[in-house]
Formats: C-alpha cells, sequence, structure tokens
C-alpha cells in the first residue's frame, strides 16, 4: 500500500531529491522562468508555492524557514520584497507549468516551462 507517501522519486535518494528542489527553486526565483521536464516541473511547484505562500507572511519566522531552504541571501531578500507582494491578495497558484512541443534531443522526454503568473 502506498499510504503516506507522496511524492515522485525521480531516481534520486533523500538528499538528492532536496538539492535538485533548492537548485530549481533557486533559478525560478532568479529568473522567473525554467524549463524542465515535466515530473521535476509539478514537483518544484509546490516546493517554491509553499515558499511563496511562508514569504507572504513577512516576519523574522518566515525569513527564516525560507532561508533554510534556498540559502542565499539575495534570493531570499527578492522573495520577502518583489515576489510575494505581488500575490498577498492571491490564496494559491502563483506557477504556471506548461507543456512545450519540442522534445529534449538526448532521449525525447518532453519538457515543461515553469513561470512565474503575473
Amino acid at each position: 500500500m502506498r499510504h503516506l507517501n507522496a511524492g515522485r522519486k525521480l531516481n534520486r535518494n533523500s538528499s538528492h531529491r532536496l538539492a535538485l528542489a533548492r537548485s530549481q527553486a533557486k533559478s525560478l526565483i532568479e529568473h522567473g522562468r525554467i524549463t524542465t521536464t515535466i515530473p521535476k516541473a509539478k514537483e518544484v511547484r509546490g516546493f517554491v508555492e509553499h515558499l511563496i505562500t511562508v514569504a507572504k507572511k513577512n516576519d523574522l519566522s518566515a525569513r527564516r524557514l525560507v532561508m533554510r531552504d534556498l540559502q542565499d541571501n539575495k534570493l531570499t531578500q527578492k522573495l520577502f520584497d518583489e515576489i510575494a507582494p505581488r500575490y498577498q491578495s492571491r490564496p494559491g497558484g502563483y506557477l504556471r507549468i506548461l507543456k512545450l512541443a519540442e522534445r529534449r534531443r538526448g532521449d525525447g522526454t518532453q519538457m515543461a516551462l515553469v513561470e512565474l503568473v503575473d
């Protein structure tokens, strides 16, 4: 049975999955959009949306929670000053995942574009 086994393994161990999520979250916050595979996009969505929801509180505890995952002062500052205020009245759904028509050349995996909703 699969009780309490949510999420995808992505052929990685738990520390590698966490590092992947953090890395993609940093890139998404820095650039506003990233291109990745569909399963990775679906996994990073929950991770980043949780960071934005916590950042909307805008207190010291929230800043520490976000800093724990991002580990970058500049990106944490950008999240709290620029990104979180944009979504103050929005109850969720901060990211958009668009499937791309072209596939990855190496293995033909379908790719997706993950971007912040304006």
